[in-house]
């Protein structure tokens, strides 16, 4: 046991032994495979989504996150895939996942809205939503600057960007029954529509922005006129009753129609985004323009109400002017209220012209002249009614011979033209001088002597109806006479032939006796004898 103690077998000493590089094994090749796959996968899905955009909207009626779609001109161009609220709860962010290739749609005037049923001026969108459900609508735009976040128009867009023809703007100060959508005519023919219309920052002015279509827009030159068509136009003038519209469609919901004065069809057409006057109607929009229109200021002791801004100045019919401004102001010291109008004459439309007027003639002095000339033959300014109807007032000068004699003074400014009252003031300042001149009457005296009179002629009366009692006797007496004698004489009556008969016997004895006469007068013997052959 103890040699196996001395013994022991030997341990043999350690050494590092280098690994050896060895060959991957096929282990590994599955996993990398997979990975290799899954970021083909990734990658094929994030090209296959497109661009993610931001669409900010002020409400999310009838839009749905997953399920409501982007379209353009009717062909699905994404989705949206999240909704919720901005910062400060006003607004509605939406998140959208557009088609693959459509980077280039998204620009800086590139435009999306809310297709949902709507009326608007004579077109009528968005039916098939009431099936369907609403969608977001796009409009693509001209621009080359990329943009991923888009503000939602509030209303769609009535004409799209690659339609053919042009825009125009319209100023106008009154809207009326303008809207997006309302027609444009030209000649009675639809011709374009009203795009937008706006505000002006100062608040005086509409803006109407107008598309007219290709290739009616070549017929828009600079000296076209604009004007509201809107419902039926009536005058009824010395030629009879003239009703005009241009359809059926803008008595219902207005209409802008639009013309070209003949002598400048020859013009080219208006640049784009050229700006028009938009006027009330066709006659005012045909109105020659005022050519070096002076100012002048009437002062009226009377009530203005009729008279309103734009009302016309006329001379004996004709239009030489508008009414610009209409203000009041009272004298401090005798507290007499009056009215300043201020109007714009255009002297040229007087027509008048001047004969052997040399060429170098001052034209203001001359016309300072004529002016003088008028007002001293009584050329005065009155206020006048010119529609009884509506109470509608104008100014009208004319010839007032007996008009208090005026002078100009040429120092003010503007210069003050002399007045007359108008025809109801002076029709009641003569009724005021009849009262007048009435209360100035002994009306006490002359009452208590018509109420003596009056008394008398009472008596009298009395007194002429007690005679025209014994006359109305009398003539019923005399009456009675008449009948009774009517009665006798009548052919047929008793008493007519009972006088026949006595007629006709006295006429016989008449007779007898002039035979007896007669006889006695050849034989007065017979007296004593009697006849001769008789006995005795």
């Amino acid at each position: 046991m103890s040699d196996e103690q001395t013994q022991a077998p030997r341990v043999p000493q350690a050494r590092t032994v280098a690994k050896k590089h060895t060959r991957l094994s096929l282990v590994w090749i599955i996993p990398i495979a997979a990975a290799a796959v899954g970021v083909w996968v990734a990658v094929t899905r994030i090209l296959s989504e497109g661009p993610t955009i931001t669409i900010i909207f002020p409400s999310a009626e009838g839009l749905e996150a997953g399920k409501t779609k982007i379209q353009y001109k009717g062909v699905d161009v994404g989705t949206l895939s999240k909704i919720r609220l901005s910062d400060d709860h006003h607004r509605v962010i939406a998140t959208a996942q557009m088609a693959p290739k459509t980077e280039g749609f998204l620009v800086k005037d590139t435009h999306f809205w809310v297709v949902r049923p709507r009326i608007s001026g004579a077109n009528v969108t968005g039916l098939g939503t009431l099936i369907s459900g609403a969608y977001i609508g796009m409009e693509i735009g001209n621009s080359t600057q990329s943009k991923s976040e888009f503000v939602a128009l509030d209303t769609p867009p009535i004409v799209t960007t690659d339609a053919p023809g042009r825009f125009f703007v319209l100023k106008t100060t009154d809207l009326g029954s303008l809207d997006t959508g309302t027609p444009v005519f030209f000649r009675r023919l639809q011709v374009g529509e009203v795009a937008s219309y706006k505000l002006e920052s100062n608040g005086q002015f509409f803006d109407v922005e107008v598309f007219i279509h290709a290739p009616y827009d070549q017929y828009v030159v600079e000296n076209t006129r604009f004007w509201q068509a809107s419902g039926i136009d009536v005058s009824l003038s010395a030629s009879g009753l003239s009703v005009q519209t241009q359809s059926l469609l803008s008595i219902l919901i207005g209409g802008i129609a639009f013309a070209t004065p003949p002598d400048v069809l020859a013009l080219p057409p208006a640049a784009e985004r050229t700006t028009f006057n938009l006027y009330a109607n066709r006659a005012q929009a045909f109105e020659p323009p005022p050519r070096n229109p002076q100012t002048y200021q009437l002062v009226f002791n009377q009530s203005v109400r009729g008279l309103t801004v734009g009302a016309p100045v006329d001379f004996r019919g004709i239009k030489i002017g508008q009414v610009t401004d209409i203000s009041a102001q009272i004298d401090a010291k005798t507290m007499q209220f009056s009215a300043p109008v201020t109007i714009q004459l255009d002297p040229e439309r007087l027509g008048v012209k001047y004969l052997g007027m040399s060429p170098v003639l001052d034209l203001s002095a001359l016309r300072k002249r004529v002016i003088d000339s008028m007002v001293a033959h009584g050329v005065r300014a009155q206020l006048r009614t010119g529609n009884l109807l509506t109470g509608a007032a104008f100014v009208a000068f004319d010839f007032f011979p007996g008009a208090p004699p005026a002078a100009i003074d040429w120092s003010q400014h503007p210069v003050q033209l002399p007045t007359v009252p108008g025809e109801l003031e002076e029709t009641e300042a003569r009724l005021a001088n009849i009262v007048k001149k009435l209360d100035q009457l002994p009306l006490q005296q002359i009452a208590d002597q018509l109420h003596k009179d009056l008394t008398n002629l009472d008596l009298t009366l009395t007194s002429a109806r007690g005679t025209l009692d014994i006359a109305n006797s009398t003539m019923v007496s005399a009456r009675t006479t008449l009948d009774n004698a009517n009665a006798f004489v009548e052919p047929n009556s008793a008493q007519s032939q009972e006088l026949n008969q006595m007629l006709t016997e006295i006429s016989a004895a008449a007779r007898s006796v002039r035979v007896l006469a007669d006889y006695l007068e050849r034989h007065p013997e017979a007296l004593i004898r009697g006849k001769k052959g008789e006995p005795k």
